[in-house]
Parts: structure tokens; sequence; C-alpha cells
């Protein structure tokens, strides 16, 4: 029975965040229908996914922490009375302070909620401003302490850095107020300005600073020091824990591991296939109530899966490995990599330790540009390979 990962995609906010392109609504009077509609999708594909062990399961979003008792309590017994679900599942749901009181937590605490992703993005109030949060700095580092108090030992948070305003002073003073609540995992991006986002309109009437690439680099690298100095693996490029804490649900992405996504907008993946749900939710429901599925299908090419394969584990600690690329790929796999990586091993962005190819401090800055150098057509798949 293979492993295999749990993703509900919870498409409602309170507000929306201006760098947000995630699908949402902020209208929540149709959450009763979509839960059920939820419901009636995950029970639609029990019989596909019967030979899997699912050993996490992720509440996203969207902000599942809207989710009242009655609804978490609903998706996840018909998920348990579904599925194979690994009594040690991490369970995780996404939470904003705000939403976050003793009550609720304790609720979370007694549905098996056993992991917590808090989304406090900057303890500075004029930032979370300018990003259109709905939280100020006082509730993030009090939700965090709820969290603690209410007895949950596996939290992660959200940073961004490289947020116009964001000074190199601040955002070290941020990084050591959370580390002082002795938080195991942080989860910190860069702010990126995603196509057709309230910040991107903003940017391109000029009411918003454009983000300062350099600032981006200086503010990764200070980050990597700090909490790497501090005892946190830097075990993704986005990801930091201490020893024992890593997101299970997130390495089996890295992995490539079949997960199986519930909800309007989310996405599954059995190798080869990958699909993704409608991102509409009066269409979702609708087509679920009709006992469709609403979702479009692609078949990964073995390009597609090699370059998916090296753009994902080049962003991990352990890097590429070349005798598991060849176990899956072939050994002309290998050698076309080994031939693509090695401008990037002369100018010390990658280094090669024995059986495989990790980035190099300065190598995560470029991730994505390397990996895009090392990827493979499906012309040069028939020629090279």
């Amino acid at each position: 029975m293979g492993m295999a990962g749990f993703y509900l995609h919870i498409p409602f906010c309170r507000q929306a965040c201006y760098y947000c392109n995630f699908h949402f609504s902020t209208s929540l009077a149709a959450m009763d229908e979509m839960v059920q509609a939820m419901q009636m999708e995950i029970r639609m594909h029990a019989s596909a996914w019967n030979k899997h062990h699912f050993e996490s399961l992720y509440f996203g979003g969207g902000t599942p922490s809207l989710l009242s008792e009655k609804h978490l309590h609903a998706l996840l017994e018909t998920i348990y009375a579904n599925y194979d679900i690994d009594p040690q599942a991490e369970i995780t749901l996404e939470a904003n302070p705000d939403d976050m009181t003793s009550d609720k937590l304790r609720l979370w605490k007694q549905a098996g909620i056993n992991r917590l992703s808090i989304g406090v993005q900057t303890l500075s109030n004029d930032l979370l401003r300018a990003l259109h949060r709905s939280h100020d700095a006082k509730q993030a580092t009090a939700s965090i302490q709820l969290a603690l108090d209410a007895g949950f030992e596996n939290i992660s948070t959200d940073l961004i850095y490289g947020i116009p305003g964001l000074t190199d002073a601040y955002w070290v003073d941020e990084i050591k107020q959370l580390l002082a609540l002795q938080i195991p995992h942080l989860s910190c991006y860069a702010l990126t300005i995603e196509p057709r986002t309230a910040l991107d309109h903003l940017i391109s009437k000029q009411k918003f600073p454009q983000v300062d690439d350099e600032q981006v680099a200086r503010q990764y690298l200070m980050l990597l020091d700090i909490l790497e100095s501090a005892g946190y693996e830097a075990y993704e490029i986005s990801s930091f824990a201490k020893p024992g804490f890593r997101s299970r649900h997130n390495s089996l992405y890295w992995q490539g591991v079949p997960y199986l996504g519930i909800g309007p907008s989310a996405h599954s993946y059995q190798p080869p296939y990958r699909r993704w749900n409608i991102a509409h939710n009066r269409k979702y429901i609708q087509s679920i109530q009709q006992q469709q599925l609403p979702y479009e299908e692609e078949c990964l090419t073995i390009a597609m899966q090699y370059n998916e394969y090296v753009m994902l584990r080049l962003r991990t600690q352990e890097g590429v490995h070349v005798k598991e690329m060849e176990t899956m790929f072939g050994s002309s796999y290998v050698q076309y990599f080994q031939q693509q990586i090695q401008p990037w091993i002369l100018s010390h962005h990658v280094v090669c330790q024995d059986t495989h190819y990790v980035l190099s401090r300065e190598g995560r800055l470029f991730a994505d540009r390397i990996a895009a150098s090392l990827f493979m057509t499906d012309e040069e798949t028939q020629i090279k390979v």
C-alpha cells in the first residue's frame, strides 16, 4: 500500500490580502453547501484511492480556521470513514491569528488537529495594513502563546521578507521575536507580485513600491544565518525546522508522493496524472451535486516528470540523488543532468557531494533559474534518451 497525502482547500477568507492569488471568496454564505459538497467529493474519490495509506491531512486555503466545529468534524469523519488514515498522521490546520481563541484551540485539539500553521506574515502593524491582513502584530504573538498554552507543540508560522519598507534591522527583530517563543517551524517567503492581484494593481498605479531584488536576497541570507545558528534545519528553500519538526505533508510533495486534493482549485497527483478542480465555488458545488467531478487532467510525460523531480529535489536540503534519478529515469537522464549542471558547479551555485547535488547558500537565491536550465523538453527526450 503506497503512502499519500490528503489536502482540503477551504475557499473562504474574511478579507482579501493584497498579495494573494489563491482561490477564495470573502462571502461565507455558502459555507454549509461547500462543506457538504466537499464531503460528497471525498466519498466520490474513495474507491480510486483505496490502495493508499494517508500519512498527512492538511487543511489549507483560504482560511481553514473559519470552519465551525460542526464543519471540521463533518469533514474529518467523512475522511476517516472512507480512507486508510495513519493513526499517527500529521493533521495540519492553517489559522489566522484573529480566528484563534482558547475555545477554538481546544476544539481543534479535540478534533485531532496536531499541527498549526499560523499566518503571521509580519510583526509590523504598518506592513500588515499595507498587505491588507486582518490581524495586528499583538494578535499574532498572542495567538502563538494561546496555541502553546493549549498544548500545541507542532507549530509553524508564515513570514514574508522583501516587503518594501521592511528594514533589515526590523526583519532580524521579527525573526528573534518568533525564536523567543520557541516555535519549532518557520515557513518564510519572499514577497512576490502575482499577476492580477491587488498588489500588482497598486504597483502599476505607483501606489505601492516595487519589490527590491537586492533586499530580497539580503534578507533571505540573513534569515539563513540566524535560523541555522539557532539550530534550525533549512530543509527546503522556504522551510526551517527544529529536528523532528519538518512538515511531513509538504515533504510528501517534494518527494513526488501521490496526494489527493479536495475542494475548488485543489490539485491531486497520482503519477503520471495530475488533476485540478475548477476554481469557482458555485460551479464546483453545482457539479458535485450532479455527481460530476469538476476537474481538468494532464498526463505528465517522462520529460515533465524528470523536470519536476529536478525542480523539487533541488529545493531540498538533500538535493538530487544520482542513484535515485537513475532508478527512476535511467542512466541517460543522469548523464544529461550532470552535463547541464556543470556550469552551476563551476560558479559555486551547486555543490556535488558524492552521489548527490545540492544548492549552495548563494545557489538557493537562484533555485528556479538553475532548475529551469536543467529541464528537458519532450523533443530532447526522443533525441538524447
